[in-house]
C-alpha cells in the first residue's frame, strides 16, 4: 500500500498539485487523501471505497488507473491471503499440465464424453435398412404382380 501512495504522492507533486485541489477536484476529504498517500489503509472501513478514491486520484494525476489497482490487489491478496503466492503459482503450473496431458476436458465445467466407434453401428443399420427395402419390394410384388397374399403358395 505504502508503494501505491508513493506513487500516487511522486506524482502529483510532479504535476504541482496541491492536495487541497485534488481533494475540491474530486470531493475527497484532504485527510484522506494524505491517508492514501501515507499508505495508511486503516485509517478506511471500505475497501472498495478506498479502491474506488485511488482510481479517482490515479486518473486525475494521470497514471493509469487499472495498473495503479493492480498493484493495489496484489497487495491486498499476500496480506490477506492465507496461502503463499509460490504455492499458487506450483498449483496453477501443476493444473496447467494435468490438462495439457488430459485433453479431455470440453469446459472448465464438464468433461468429454470419449467417442464411441460408430463405424459398426452405421454398417449394421444400412445392412438392415437394405434388408427391410427388399423385402418390402418382395411383399408389393407378391400382393400386385403375383396376387398372392397367402405365404404357403409362394412355395408351391
Amino acid at each position: 500500500m505504502i508503494e501505491v501512495g508513493d506513487t500516487l504522492r511522486n506524482s502529483r507533486e510532479v504535476s504541482g498539485v496541491t492536495l487541497e485541489e485534488v481533494s475540491t477536484d474530486l470531493d475527497i476529504p484532504v485527510i484522506l487523501l494524505e491517508q492514501i498517500e501515507d499508505g495508511n489503509m486503516g485509517a478506511f472501513k471500505d475497501i472498495f471505497k478506498l479502491k474506488e478514491y485511488i482510481r479517482k486520484y490515479a486518473k486525475y494525476i494521470g497514471l493509469d488507473a487499472d495498473d495503479i489497482i493492480d498493484v493495489f490487489n496484489t497487495f491486498m491478496f499476500e496480506r490477506t491471503s492465507k496461502i503463499p503466492m509460490d504455492k499458487i503459482e506450483e498449483a496453477t503450473i501443476e493444473h496447467l499440465n494435468e490438462e495439457e496431458k488430459s485433453n479431455r476436458v470440453a469446459s472448465p465445467y464438464t468433461k468429454a464424453i470419449p467417442k464411441i466407434k460408430t463405424t459398426p453401428y452405421i454398417i449394421a443399420l444400412v445392412i438392415a435398412t437394405i434388408i427391410m427395402f427388399i423385402a418390402l419390394i418382395w411383399s408389393i410384388r407378391q400382393i400386385t404382380i403375383m396376387n398372392t397374399t397367402d405365404f404357403i403358395l409362394f412355395f408351391r
